[in-house]
């Protein structure tokens, strides 16, 4: 399970240099809580956060806390939540009963306290609608109502606060013999009315000297559940900033050498050689990696995406028993292959039309990253490899394929070049069997083949 990982285990993304800094600025006398670990959805981020957790329970100095936000905003009770997992790293029965005697008055005035706002607010309703019907007697009533349950809200508010208070205490004094450092993680993936409400408590009850949160979300999708509880006028970036105190993003490359390589990448090259169906055909190196970055690169494909790609590569060998993407295949057909299945995988209404006969020159043009062929009369520079696919399948094209034809005095270079893409196997294919072998590919991930 990715929970057990450590930074010892892999990593391939080279991450353990950002974990080491987290915790050089989770010890350091700075405020930094809440801390934001953030990034897109397929990131890594979880696993990320696990093995960060890992490592900082091997030293013992804090008491660490894990909350799957998603997994529980079922209970739709975010501070229930939280109290329940710091309850959990108490020494012992005593210590635990002892801290949930003086929790519970916090989280019941806490609770009345919303229901009884909840009320108020239906009760001002109703003695608007009762006005308009019936008689000033029903109209006092319903005023005596409002003041009674007013009345009651701020006793509650005053009670409430000072359980608060206690609650607080009793975490400070927790946190006095060990500190405690909180992980909330999938925080983007709640319902906005939870997320938002794990915010607010985050700030408001557990702000105690000794507490310290890491969020690890997706801080586009948290902004975007502000705006859906709060409207879209609201300034989502403001509102953040009043709860969050340092915020970073995982990176999507990685140092290696004297370039920058896409983490994406490397976890493709991870995946390929660690995988007993992909062993018999080399997608990890030269020219098949070499396309594959590129598609990678183009769509900004997610880590989890780049485990999907390769998932539907594993799928497409069984389905053609090994054979269709072996590293003996001549090149051209493997490349074509190989564009077919990464078209099914990221861009299934482009797989769609080509099974449909209307495949559109500039649809494939803008998954392969292009605006118009590159200059080419024959000779060094070559094209890359991705270019030559698009000049060889986009005059097959059902739509727009005339915008990506080499005019009539580069043709012939360009089906020189194209050629050698097929030269151990004699012959290459004819001008509409090349559009074939993409749409056999998709057709076989489609289980119509």
């Amino acid at each position: 399970m990715r929970t057990k990982f450590t930074f010892d285990d892999r990593d391939e993304f080279q991450r353990k240099k950002i974990a080491e800094k987290v915790i050089q600025l989770l010890r350091s006398p700075i405020d930094v809580s809440p801390m934001v670990i953030d990034g897109d959805w397929g990131t890594g981020k979880t696993e990320f956060c696990h093995k960060l957790i890992n490592w900082m329970k091997t030293e013992d100095h804090y008491h660490i806390i894990y909350v799957d936000a998603f997994n529980a905003d079922h209970a739709n009770e975010p501070l229930l939540t939280v109290l329940a997992e710091v309850i959990k790293v108490l020494p012992n029965d005593e210590a635990q009963n002892t801290f949930i005697q003086k929790a519970l008055p916090a989280v019941r005035y806490g609770l009345k306290a919303l229901a009884k706002a909840g009320v108020a607010h239906l009760l001002r309703q109703d003695a608007t609608d009762v006005a308009n019907d019936f008689d000033k007697e029903i109209q006092q009533a319903a005023n005596q109502a409002i003041d009674t349950s007013v009345e009651s809200l701020l006793k509650d508010h005053v009670k409430a606060s000072e359980s608060l208070l206690a609650l607080q205490t009793a975490l400070k004094e927790i946190a006095a013999e060990k500190p405690m450092i909180l992980f909330i993680d999938e925080l983007d993936r709640c319902r906005p009315d939870f997320a938002i409400n794990m915010l607010e408590i985050i700030k408001h009850t557990f702000d105690v000297e000794g507490v310290q949160f890491v969020l690890v979300t997706n801080t586009k999708q948290l902004k975007a559940s502000i705006n859906h509880c709060y409207g879209p006028t609201v300034d989502a970036q403001r509102y953040l900033d009043k709860f969050l105190k340092f915020s970073f993003a995982l990176p999507i490359v990685i140092p290696e050498q004297y370039e920058k390589t896409l983490a994406a990448t490397n976890h493709f090259v991870q995946l390929v050689q660690n995988s007993e169906t992909l062993a018999n055909t080399q997608l990890h190196q030269d020219a098949d990696l070499s396309f594959i970055r590129h598609i990678i690169q183009k769509h900004d494909v997610s880590l989890r995406e780049v485990e999907t790609l390769v998932r539907y590569f594993e799928i497409y060998q069984v389905l053609t028993e090994q054979k269709a993407l072996a590293s003996n295949i001549i090149f051209g057909y493997k490349l074509l292959r190989l564009l077919g299945v990464s078209i099914f995988c990221l861009a299934p209404e482009l797989a769609n039309s080509i099974l449909k006969g209307k495949s559109d020159a500039q649809e494939l043009a803008n998954f392969l990253g292009e605006t118009q062929l590159p200059e080419f009369s024959g000779g060094y520079p070559y094209p890359k490899h991705h270019q030559v696919l698009l000049t060889m399948l986009a005059q097959e094209c059902h739509y727009h394929s005339g915008a990506y034809t080499p005019a009539d005095e580069k043709m012939a270079a360009w089906e020189e070049l194209i050629s050698s893409y097929f030269a151990r196997g004699g012959f290459p294919p004819s001008k509409g069997e090349r559009h074939k072998i993409v749409t056999e590919a998709i057709s076989v991930l489609g289980l119509a083949v």
